[in-house]
């Protein structure tokens, strides 16, 4: 009877995975697989939740980072995320501690300021996009070279 209880876990788990397409239940449900085999050998219930839950964490932790990097692949990052890593020119002194500072980006305007309180970039600057926070790119200089 166990093996059919497993099954229906398998089943369950699958179904799951298939509504949310996140990646989420495949783990257990191979767990599950397996300890539905192991219950068909003849192994005992101690034996079969404790393979149910080293295979479904060796399965989300050591596959799970490869699936996702497969999975998004070829994903375009759309909207404001697209920013990341793009180039900007300086339209308007960035200083932290001053409250200034405007990047422009083809025909937008941003508002920007850098990691360091310290630092300051000056008008016509080329800077790097690293991070977004709120509505303010946070950028660093380009570096020669």
């Amino acid at each position: 009877m166990e093996p059919i209880i497993w099954l229906g876990v398998v089943a369950v788990l699958l179904v799951i995975e298939a509504i949310t397409t996140g990646l989420t239940t495949i783990w257990f449900a191979g767990g599950a697989l397996v300890a539905g085999i192991a219950a068909y050998a003849g192994a005992g219930l101690a034996l079969q939740l404790i393979l149910f839950l080293c295979v479904s964490l060796v399965l989300l932790f050591f596959t799970r980072p490869l699936a996702v990097k497969y999975m998004n692949k070829g994903l375009e990052k759309t909207n404001v995320n697209s920013l990341l890593g793009k180039t900007a020119v300086v339209i308007q002194e960035i200083d932290n501690l001053a409250q200034t500072g405007q990047v422009r980006i083809g025909d937008v305007e941003w508002m920007a300021r850098t990691d360091s309180d310290v630092q300051k970039i000056p008008v016509n600057a080329v800077v790097i996009i690293k991070k977004i926070s709120g509505v303010k790119l946070i950028v660093e200089e380009k570096k020669e070279g």
